[in-house]
């Protein structure tokens, strides 16, 4: 089960609230941002309560993420090549701030990346296309040269209203979870399978 599932459940335990393991729950929740998810779960809380129940489930995540994150295989190596090749790189996400910098400071991320777009700009989750959009245009590239990587139905929905194609990662879903998006150019299990040829001699590169 993947982290971010894992906290949810831990977290809906603390509070009373049994949350699913069931990745049909990942599926329909994952890139949008904790706000958004608990206004759905709670719609009678107020805006305050929302705040505060996101942050702590937040807190949660970020105590196993401490200890447990890492990074898809094959990443490291596509980010340093990307680099290299000149390709400007940007993460889009849902996530809140701290956990941006969580992952930024554990795996060294702001020698590859260079924009980060989340709801933290006042924008909305996935699937709406903004964050993917506002990095595009902070990266000074078209939407269509972006090429995004995604392991959420909702992430590729964004992308394809972006226009942007995009390469499914089956690290929590599987392939069939994907079919259905027309802007899918491949689908891969991580980083190692991925044919090169799509970034370096495609589109900029424009990683969720």
């Amino acid at each position: 089960m993947p982290l971010h599932a894992r906290a949810w459940v831990q977290w809906g335990a603390t509070v009373g609230r049994p949350l699913s393991d069931d990745p049909a729950h990942f599926a329909s929740t994952a890139g949008r941002s904790g706000p958004e998810i608990l206004a759905d779960m709670f719609p009678t809380a107020s805006p305050a309560e929302i705040e505060r129940m996101a942050d702590e489930r937040e807190q949660v995540y970020r105590a196993m993420a401490r200890q447990e994150l890492q990074l898809v295989a094959g990443a490291q190596a596509l980010l340093q090549r990307a680099h290299a090749a000149g390709k400007r790189l940007a993460v889009c996400t849902a996530a809140p701030p701290d956990n941006i910098a969580l992952a930024f400071e554990r795996f060294g991320l702001a020698d590859w990346v260079t924009v980060v777009s989340s709801p933290a700009d006042g924008l909305r989750g996935k699937p709406h296309p903004d964050i993917f959009l506002a990095a595009a245009e902070r990266l000074a590239v078209p939407p269509e040269t972006c090429l995004v990587f995604e392991d959420a139905p909702l992430g590729l929905e964004a992308a394809h209203r972006a226009g942007m194609a995009a390469v499914a990662l089956t690290t929590t879903l599987d392939a069939d979870a994907f079919s259905a998006f027309p802007n899918r150019i491949a689908t891969v299990s991580d980083f190692t399978a991925l044919d090169p040829a799509l970034l370096f001699n495609g589109p900029q590169g424009c990683p969720p």
